[in-house]
């Protein structure tokens, strides 16, 4: 039995892998040497124990994320509701709507801006021989304490000179109402009669009906569109009371019309002068329907020349009226004279015969226009 020599212990060549003995100092394969401190670099280390090793895909990662974040805010919300800064939320209460015959729904509407308008610059106007302030003012149809504050003069205005350059302030328009629904004639009437609803009766009959409220048959077939003349229990009928048929020996009483509309005014065009003294000047206006017999237009002119108070109502059928002679300016100064139009009619006459009239409509919009006389002048 041979005896077994140990081997020497060895080392790998870190740089090529031979093996060589543990005291060689120098690679015989690649020439590399060793020193006394690479000898303890071979040295057997000792590992400490390591964590274990967890490996997760990409959707288990993201999942688990998810979750931790939801379970911060949770946690965060719930600090918060208790300092009392954040509210729970409150779901909207159920409405339960119960459907009624008599409600009936109203469209609420949205109201349109009503339009502005930007002051307008004021009318440079050169003083003329005659010229006042009132005079001027009624001209342009602005108070004399606007065109003494936009020029700078004295209360009484009295300082004006021939030739002078006034500032007319214009006024500011004024927006017109929003157009209204008008009823016609059939509507109006239709709006006007007065009416009761009336529930029928056991033993009621349709002409029983009739006489009680002192109404015809056909009156009351018309206005709820019945076909046949009889009634039936519970039936809602309207009576129109104002088709009530007339006492004996009364005289019944006609339904009256609605009342007319502003005319609108065509010439002379406001702010017209007129030189000569001896012009005609005609006033016409639209017309506002078909007159009856009893209704007229109410003819309104007035000098409101300072000192004059000169004023003439007339009442015409025609659409158009001729100023009198007699109400021509005699100075040679410029008068203003205002006019308008009124719808009227007649509701009775005086002992003299003559007709009293009353208001049946709305007044027109009020124009001037100057007016020179055929006198001497007075001024200088």
């Amino acid at each position: 039995m041979s005896q077994q020599i140990p081997t020497k212990s060895s080392k790998i060549c870190p740089t090529c892998g031979t093996r060589l003995s543990e005291d060689a100092t120098r690679c015989l394969v690649c020439g590399r040497t060793f020193s006394k401190e690479q000898k303890k670099e071979n040295a057997k280390s000792i590992q400490g124990p390591r964590m274990p090793e967890l490996t997760l895909t990409l959707p288990i990662a993201l999942g688990l994320m998810i979750i931790i974040l939801g379970i911060g805010a949770g946690v965060v919300f719930a600090v918060l509701q208790g300092t009392g800064r954040v509210l729970e939320p409150t779901l909207p209460a159920t409405v339960t709507l119960t459907p009624t015959s008599s409600a009936t729904p109203t469209a609420s509407t949205t109201p349109s801006p009503l339009p502005t308008f930007t002051p307008l610059p004021p009318i440079e106007y050169q003083v003329q021989d005659g010229d006042f302030c009132s005079s001027i003012a009624a001209f342009f149809n602005v108070s004399i304490q606007s065109i003494v504050l936009q020029n700078n003069l004295p209360a009484d205005c009295g300082t004006l000179r021939i030739g002078q350059t006034l500032l007319i302030p214009q006024p500011t328009p004024t927006a017109s109402p929003l157009p209204t629904s008008t009823l016609s004639g059939a509507d109006a009437t239709e709006a006007a009669c007065e009416k009761y609803v009336y529930t029928v009766s056991e033993n009621d009959t349709l002409s029983g009906i009739a006489a009680s409220f002192n109404v015809s048959i056909n009156s009351i077939k018309e206005y709820n569109g019945l076909t046949r003349d009889m009634v039936f229990q519970s039936e809602v009928i309207t009576i129109p009371l104002c088709e009530r048929l007339p006492t004996p020996g009364a005289t019944p009483t006609p339904t009256l019309p609605p009342p007319y509309a502003a005319p609108n005014l065509l010439l002379p065009a406001n702010g017209t002068s007129y030189m000569s003294g001896d012009e005609i000047i005609t006033l016409q206006w639209a017309s506002v329907g078909e007159l009856r017999a009893n209704e007229a237009y109410a003819v309104t002119i007035e000098d409101i020349t300072d000192g004059t108070g000169k004023k003439l109502t007339e009442y015409v059928t025609d659409t158009k009226f001729i100023v009198p002679d007699d109400f021509k300016p005699t100075e040679n100064v410029p008068h203003i004279i205002r006019w308008s139009i009124l719808p009227v009619r007649q509701s009775g006459s005086t002992q003299d015969g003559e007709a009293i009239y009353e208001v049946f409509g709305t007044l027109s919009e009020q124009r001037v226009f100057s007016w020179w006389g055929v006198g001497t002048s007075t001024n200088n």
